[in-house]
């Protein structure tokens, strides 16, 4: 580890521990009503990176690993603790991944975004169906002791985890493998890379977290039914935050997550009936102005400030 990651990961335990002191302020209801959903956010957007980032396979997948999770707590918080069930939601995110990877990481393109967009609205008719037909009832009730500054610091551990994770993959063969994949496919195959199980491997870890992020929300629900938490909003609303911030560095959605999850909370305030037209808006402002978020758009203007700076330098190619 070279003196600068030290220092980094020094600089990150220290932001750690004082986000975790802020519950224990005075007065932090108020707080915790904001910083609850950007730590939840920050966990979706980053696992959501993790994948999309070197494979770009643009996921909308996020709502079925969530719901999945959420639901696994809701059904079984009568019969198991609630800390045997959020390891059980991850487990049942894990599966859930597997499969549909296996299925469709073949797939490319729109032909996946489709497909990912339509397997948590399959997921939501599902479990409705389910529920009708045989619980006489849409939804579920969660009741546990958990305060949202437990559900804030289960977030937060989340969070750290999967940066972690992230910053261990990205030093691994696996990584490696996962940025030429994201390059070419084609010469990953040459290079003897196996696409598919590299895909599905990273795929399942990423939906692992948000399965166990809907699992750690559930509790805050008190009372979850599919329209809920698997709404195609909130795998938009993931895509948004992370492409916001931009997917090249792992740190990169944590800068499109605050600012967004601040606006957000101030348009569903004040205009609850057009959220979806304004999500949609977002969307491709990000697209068409901003692909490559707010950390590409920095690199891109300190580069052409190093450019400029290095051209007016005496002896350099301009002047010469």
């Amino acid at each position: 580890m070279s003196r600068a990651e030290a220092r980094n990961l020094v600089l990150a335990a220290v932001v750690f521990v004082l986000l975790a002191g802020l519950p224990l302020l005075e007065n932090s209801d108020r707080l915790m009503s904001l910083a609850l959903p950007i730590a939840m956010y920050v966990v979706l957007a980053t696992r959501w990176a993790m994948f999309s980032g070197p494979t770009h396979y643009i996921s909308l997948a996020t709502a079925a690993f969530y719901g999945i999770g959420a639901y696994v707590v809701a059904s079984g918080i009568e019969h198991l603790p609630y800390w045997s069930l959020v390891p059980l939601a991850g487990l049942a995110g894990a599966l859930l991944a597997a499969l549909v990877g296996m299925a469709t990481l073949r797939l490319s393109g729109v032909y996946f975004v489709i497909f990912t967009l339509g397997l948590a609205e399959f997921i939501r008719q599902l479990v409705t169906w389910v529920q009708n037909n045989f619980t006489g009832s849409r939804g579920m009730y969660v009741l546990t002791e958990l305060t949202e500054r437990h559900i804030y610091w289960e977030l937060l551990a989340l969070a750290a985890l999967a940066y972690l994770i992230g910053w261990l993959i990205e030093r691994s063969r696996l990584g490696f493998a996962m940025r030429i994949i994201g390059n070419d496919e084609l010469v990953a195959a040459h290079v003897g890379i196996h696409s598919p199980a590299s895909k599905v491997i990273l795929f399942v870890v990423s939906g692992i977290f948000a399965a166990v992020v809907g699992a750690v929300m559930a509790p805050r629900f008190t009372y979850i039914e599919p329209s809920i938490v698997f709404s195609p909003e909130l795998s938009f609303q993931v895509v948004i935050m992370a492409l916001l911030g931009g997917v090249h560095r792992l740190w990169g959605p944590l800068v499109g997550v605050i600012p967004f999850t601040l606006l957000w909370e101030l348009i569903a305030t004040n205009f609850p009936t057009q959220t979806v037209l304004l999500l949609g808006i977002a969307f491709l402002v990000i697209v068409y102005f901003i692909p490559n978020g707010f950390v590409g758009l920095l690199q891109s203007l300190l580069q052409r400030a190093r450019a400029a700076a290095a051209a007016t330098r005496p002896g350099s190619d301009l002047d010469a």
